[in-house]
């Protein structure tokens, strides 16, 4: 395929980026000791755009033979040539950066496939009935695997040439307790760039499970919440979530073109100066971020792009169109989730660098406040760094030791204002955000992490 899509460049006129992809995809998932899918699908096609008069035409092709994805390339010069007329902003020429050639995989010592769709299902099946017969008090189980293995052939004009190999396997386990007509509902999951082993390096599935119920279970006896402005500690999960939900989206390009807070804001100070904060192609610090991309989209090699450096705004996520505009280089984040989608500004695995703190001592040094663990039951935020989300497991501090659960916490405020808060980093770290997909306009594999760090912001919770 590598030398079929060259050619066709060759021949093409102007500048044109072929992206030939062929996924394959599992899921299973058990409710209730029910199956409700075991499905197995593949998709294969080229994704085509082509840049004429400073715009970007884009067009698709399941006929991967030569005359196929010839004509998919005249269907997209064709597209940019009749929209050229009436776009406004046109593109002078594209960045020169530093494009993939050659071989690009994700490596594990356990593939994927050398695990049958009938062991995958076994898993499943077994770590619900481990949940159900757990307690008493379970009334309701809910267990999925998933994967998606991807290989890439991207070419380009302008000299792109890659082959990329990828693998990404996620894992969750969620439990609802019951009593008294009271419900709690509990769950883990994990989700990693690379092979079976390393989906449970971290945690066995039977661990995840008994977690699940733990706090299922735990909940139905904790106290509310009440709400207040609190010193926290958050977890790796937390911080990123906060990383990437509430951070990362209002730097990426086009949100900034379009009126993110982060707009003109390039070298001012918009956090702690112990905050750091960036995004990796490759995983950092640790392996197996299931946002892993050694590629993007546009035949960018990836690196790790500093956002906040000790708390000054440094750069923002770029395609190679934002960086055009914006006149920098491109940062690599240009994905599309299958062929027939045009790539657009993504973040990949999104972080807090790890500080000098130990966690012992950030929380030994909380008079009063919450000890707070990874994102449960949603959230949202907006271009603006306003942010809610829910908490999934919320215990008291006091006097510098962790104390009872308490549930319904939520917590919310604006991002900025809560990284200039904070006043203690940790010197541990972990990705939390794995599992599932981020979503705008078209889905993405992401990560996010950290380490702990103690900041304040707003509790949302209830009496009883």
């Amino acid at each position: 395929m590598l030398q079929l899509l060259q050619g066709i460049s060759a021949r093409a006129s102007g500048w044109v980026e072929l992206r030939y992809h062929v996924r394959r995809s599992k899921r299973i998932s058990v409710r209730n000791g029910r199956l409700e899918e075991s499905s197995t699908l593949r998709l294969a096609g080229v994704g085509v755009r082509a840049l004429v008069d400073g715009v970007f035409g884009f067009a698709s092709t399941t006929d991967l033979s030569e005359r196929g994805i010839s004509q998919a390339v005249s269907e997209a010069q064709g597209a940019a040539r009749t929209s050229a007329g009436a776009k406004r902003e046109k593109i002078a020429s594209l960045p020169k950066v530093a494009l993939a050639c050659g071989e690009y995989s994700v490596q594990t010592d356990d593939p994927l496939d050398d695990h049958s769709l009938t062991e995958k299902l076994a898993l499943v099946m077994r770590i619900d009935e481990r949940v159900r017969s757990a307690s008493k008090a379970i009334v309701s189980s809910s267990v999925a695997y998933s994967e998606l293995q991807d290989e890439k052939v991207i070419v380009t004009t302008d000299g792109a040439a890659a082959h990329i190999i990828d693998a990404k396997p996620d894992f969750r386990v969620l439990a609802v307790a019951q009593q008294d007509g009271d419900q709690a509902m509990g769950m883990d999951s994990a989700g990693v760039s690379g092979g079976y082993a390393d989906l449970f390096a971290e945690r066995a599935p039977e661990e995840m499970a008994d977690k699940a119920v733990r706090l299922a279970v735990d909940q139905l006896r904790a106290e509310y919440a009440a709400g207040e402005v609190a010193t926290v500690i958050l977890d790796p999960g937390l911080v990123g979530v906060l990383s990437h939900e509430a951070i990362g989206h209002t730097v990426e390009a086009d949100l900034v073109r379009g009126g993110a807070i982060t707009s003109g804001k390039i070298g001012t100070s918009v956090a702690s100066d112990l905050v750091t904060l960036c995004d990796s192609g490759p995983s950092t610090f640790i392996p197996y971020a299931a946002g892993e991309l050694l590629v993007d989209d546009e035949g960018v090699k990836t690196g790790r792009t500093v956002i906040i450096d000790h708390g000054i705004l440094r750069s923002y996520l770029h395609s190679r169109e934002s960086a055009a505009h914006f006149g920098v280089e491109p940062t690599g984040n240009a994905r599309a989730f299958e062929y027939s989608d045009e790539p657009i500004i993504r973040m990949r695995n999104t972080y807090i660098e790890p500080g000098t703190s130990s966690v012992e001592e950030i929380i030994a040094s909380v008079k009063r406040g919450y000890y707070l663990q990874g994102l449960g039951g949603g959230g949202q935020a907006d271009s603006n760094a306003e942010f809610m989300f829910g908490v999934r497991e919320a215990h008291e501090i006091v006097d510098g030791k962790i104390g009872k659960m308490v549930r319904g916490v939520t917590i919310s405020g604006n991002a900025f204002e809560v990284l200039k808060s904070v006043d203690a980093v940790g010197n541990d770290f972990a990705w939390g955000l794995g599992a599932g997909h981020c979503g705008k306009g078209q889905l993405a594999k992401v990560d996010a992490g950290g380490p702990h760090l103690r900041c304040i912001v707003t509790i949302g919770g209830r009496q009883e």
